[in-house]
């Protein structure tokens, strides 16, 4: 036989073997981008963050449907190490699962029964725990060539060989270490480049999205998304971005302030049209008045981007928010899909920001196709049809307020990072949607603090109300929605309501099904035409993550991570409570299929008696002043009033012993645990009044539980 016809064959038969999920014929994890873009040939596998590069997260395959998802059982689950938010969408290549849980520990599994392969921890240092906002958390890993890359919360970039988890190679992609840089997103690989981003536009970073190469880890190009030091020397790539954006920024705060628009999670990539497309996200203050002079657009905040994936230069940004204050960031999950508009085929980029409009652009030009309201909002009252910009309503402005201003959507956002799917057969785009507004009042003459684990935000420290009914009539505002949401009629098609936000994930199947985990514990399965709840199982745990679907040895199983954590996992302890909500961080990966039998075991209860609290010795004012420093310093990860969110300790439960040691424990004696050290911000009357505000809290539980009946 003709060496090139047996050569052919053999290609047949590894296309073959990849698409049943086989593992013998290949290295493991041998993923490229021509794999990729065929991945709709082998649909059992889930070969990229969104299963291919459009990002729909649509899977064909339709073995478990709407017709027998009832039968859907639990085939396995796997423990995860730490107890914490967990928002990775699993990788599944050929039978093997690629996953991680907080701290960017990184686990192969094998995807049909759940055992471990390997697992890999980079050893994140517990002590830099504060440099990122919104939790210890990774949305995962890229599968490259036989290599599994991923970021570490702490800023490497690591590729690890598929087959044994030992390290390859490692870089830093850090720019500056002063700074609260932190990765948590996960990478995408376009043409052989890793591309990853950085968050920590809370803390004071400049954004910018880096692209090194799979093979050695070698940078390759950067691109800044918003402007640095006038002085500084751009490279070719950048110039022309920075050209259209400097003037929109104003005075020499923004600099010094990092500027923000970091890069932290969406991406997506079009290959007839070589174009990369990037969300970016908020300022760095949020205040635009003491970040630029309460002036300009400051581009490339809160925009849509696209770029030339070899170079990494500009070609053309839609700003959903311009000199956005209110922390809209546009870094939400991006979609590209072909509709019909008009009577016209559009090739569209579709986005559900923060800040409650639906976006459809094309995706060629960035022309604005159409912006509609998916939530509720009274910053804006529409798109201006000549400028394509919001039509912004002064009075939420809240930095020119003499008062606290209430803000709709806050800054947790109408959608926040949970991805949204896309099904081309119902033609509808499913948003973990949810509505909380936020009261924020202006520090119009803060200052840069220039310190790791620092939130610099130009507010006003938020304190939340004490009283049971005012937390209750709160909880009652807070809501999530399931919106399957028709980007041609713009309008939904369907909703589901939750009476808690902060729901998971989407996954969309050509089984005319709609998977999403929930905030107080479940995992659910709609109707993607209709939204008729089929199916639901328990999750012990609240599930923020995107679910994926794959086939092993013949049967589909549906994957979802499981565990309570993220921005609102931690400080929204004494709302969730309020609404009669009582989940706790208890991280697994949960896989179902159909007549699956496997038990989920009962869940976590680490419940202990409340220890005696030692007596408050401050005065009102005193106290007053501990609740404010309290709210500003530490309520971002134990909860506003100190009512813990079930992921970090909650502070009324504090032993004898750690009151004891309250001092030492912000000077640094649990940073090994990722406490960080504030004795330098707070001199000792500020912890004091602090430890008196804790202690206050502790006997209001105590007086609490007196008076509930047994």
């Amino acid at each position: 036989m003709p060496q090139s016809r047996l050569a052919k064959l053999g290609l047949v038969a590894i296309s073959l073997l990849w698409g049943a999920g086989a593992t013998a014929a290949a290295k493991p994890a041998q993923v490229d981008g021509a794999r990729i873009l065929a991945a709709d040939k082998e649909p059992g596998n889930w070969l990229t963050t969104g299963r291919t590069y459009d990002e729909q997260r649509f899977s064909p395959l339709d073995k478990v449907n709407a017709g027998n998802v009832e039968k859907l059982g639990l085939a396995w689950t796997y423990k995860v190490d730490v107890d914490r938010g967990t928002e990775a969408t699993p990788i599944v290549v050929d039978g093997t699962m690629y996953t991680t849980g907080a701290y960017s520990i990184v686990y192969a599994l094998d995807a049909a029964t759940g055992k471990l392969k390997w697992k890999y921890d980079p050893q994140v240092p517990r002590e830099i725990s504060g440099v990122g906002c919104c939790d210890v958390v990774n949305r995962g890993v890229a599968v490259w060539q036989g290599k599994v890359i991923f970021g570490s919360f702490d800023g490497r970039l690591i590729a690890l060989d598929a087959a044994t988890g030992k390290r390859v190679w490692e870089t830093d992609t850090i720019i500056d270490h002063n700074r609260s840089y932190s990765v948590t997103g996960a990478p995408r690989i376009v043409k052989g480049k890793v591309l990853i981003g950085n968050g920590g536009a809370e803390l004071g970073v400049r954004g910018y999205l880096s692209a090194y190469d799979a093979s050695d880890g070698k940078l390759i190009w950067r691109f800044f998304t918003v402007p640095g030091d006038p002085k500084e020397q751009l490279p070719d790539n950048n110039k022309k971005a920075m050209e259209l954006a400097r003037p929109t920024w104003f005075g020499d705060q923004y600099y010094v302030q990092g500027g923000g628009g970091t890069v932290w999670d969406s991406m997506a990539y079009d290959a007839d049209l070589d174009l990369l497309y990037i969300g970016t996200g908020n300022g760095s203050m949020w205040n635009r008045t003491v970040r630029s002079q309460d002036k300009g657009d400051n581009l490339f905040l809160s925009s849509i981007m696209a770029l030339k994936p070899d170079t990494g230069e500009y070609v053309w940004h839609y700003q959903t928010t311009p000199g956005d204050t209110w922390d809209y960031t546009a870094t939400q999950h991006l979609i590209l899909a072909d509709l019909t508009i008009d009577g016209k085929p559009r090739k569209v980029i579709m986005q559900a920001p923060k800040n409650a409009f639906f976006y459809v652009l094309d995706r060629k030009t960035g022309e604005l196709i159409s912006a509609t309201p998916y939530a509720p909002m009274n910053w804006a009252s529409g798109i201006d049809p000549k400028t394509g910009k919001p039509i912004e309503n002064p009075d939420a402005d809240w930095t020119k307020a003499a008062k606290t201003t209430v803000v709709l959507p806050g800054p947790f956002g109408a959608h926040n990072w949970q991805p949204m799917s896309f099904n081309p057969k119902t033609g509808l785009v499913y948003i973990p949607a949810q509505e909380v507004a936020t009261a924020i009042a202006p520090d119009n003459n803060a200052k840069m603090v220039a310190r790791k684990s620092t939130w610099n935000v130009g507010t006003q420290p938020f304190e939340f109300p004490e009283d049971a009914k005012a937390i209750e009539q709160i909880a009652a505002t807070v809501k999530g929605h399931l919106i399957a949401w028709d980007p041609v009629a713009k309008k939904p098609a369907w909703t589901q309501d939750y009476p808690l936000m902060w729901n998971g994930g989407t996954l969309s199947t050509a089984g005319n099904l709609v998977f999403q985990g929930t905030a107080d514990g479940r995992f659910v399965a709609y109707a993607a035409d209709t939204g008729k709840k089929l199916w639901e199982s328990p999750a012990n745990t609240g599930v923020m993550a995107g679910p994926v679907t794959f086939t092993a040895h013949g049967e589909q199983y549906v994957t979802v991570m499981a565990g309570w954590g993220g921005a609102y996992g931690l400080i929204g302890g004494a709302i969730t409570k309020g609404a009669g909500f009582k989940v706790k961080a208890e991280a697994r990966v949960l896989t179902f299929k159909l007549g699956g039998k496997a038990k989920l075991p009962p869940p976590k209860n680490d419940t202990v008696p409340l220890p005696d609290p030692p007596p408050v010795t401050a005065d009102a004012q005193t106290l007053g002043l501990g609740h404010a420093l309290y709210s500003g310093y530490c309520s971002v990860c134990h909860g506003f009033n100190a009512v813990g969110g079930g992921v970090l300790p909650d502070l009324r439960y504090l032993t004898p012993e750690k009151h004891k040691i309250f001092a030492g424990i912000l000077a640094g004696a649990y940073s090994k645990k990722g406490m960080p050290v504030f004795a330098d911000l707070l001199p000792p009357p500020y912890q004091e009044a602090i430890h008196q505000y804790v202690i206050k809290r502790a006997n209001d539980l105590k007086d609490e539980l007196k008076a509930t009946p047994k």
